[in-house]
């Protein structure tokens, strides 16, 4: 894990430039906010995600999250079908603040095309580069 200011960027996983971030795990994926995303929303106080089953595409919205400062799109970082989502999320929202990369998970997803659209994400490298442009921007 490195940090970039104060944001976190632990080095197994994929970034989305969308805040996501991807865990591949066997033939799924495990799938949340960034360090980066929480911190920018503050409080979250709800979290809003879709049922098993239900299909998510990259690059497209799949749910929500509400903070006290503004409610935000939650956009799939891989295509898939969902398998499993954090009820603990749903019932406890401020598990995302308190560890959006082991406890905050959002979903699992059985990737539907993962190889290819791997190249759509950024690599711990890349993301480490992209977290210094973000800090720099602000």
């Amino acid at each position: 894990m490195v940090k970039v200011e104060s944001f976190e960027v632990p080095e197994d996983l994929y970034f989305s430039k969308d805040f996501e971030w991807i865990k591949i795990e066997g033939d799924k994926i495990r799938m949340g906010i960034t360090d980066y995303a929480q911190k920018a929303l503050r409080e979250i106080v709800y979290a809003e995600l879709p049922c098993v089953g239900t299909e998510v595409k990259q690059g497209e919205p799949y749910g929500t999250v509400e903070s006290v400062k503004a409610v935000s799109d939650l956009v799939a970082a891989i295509s898939g079908t969902i398998e499993e989502i954090n009820d603990e999320v749903q019932s406890k929202p401020e598990t995302l603040n308190e560890d959006p990369y082991l406890k905050g998970w959002l979903l699992i997803v059985k990737p539907s095309n993962l190889e290819a659209e791997l190249v759509n994400l950024m690599d711990f490298n890349k993301a480490v580069e992209w977290h210094k442009a973000q800090t720099q921007s602000k």
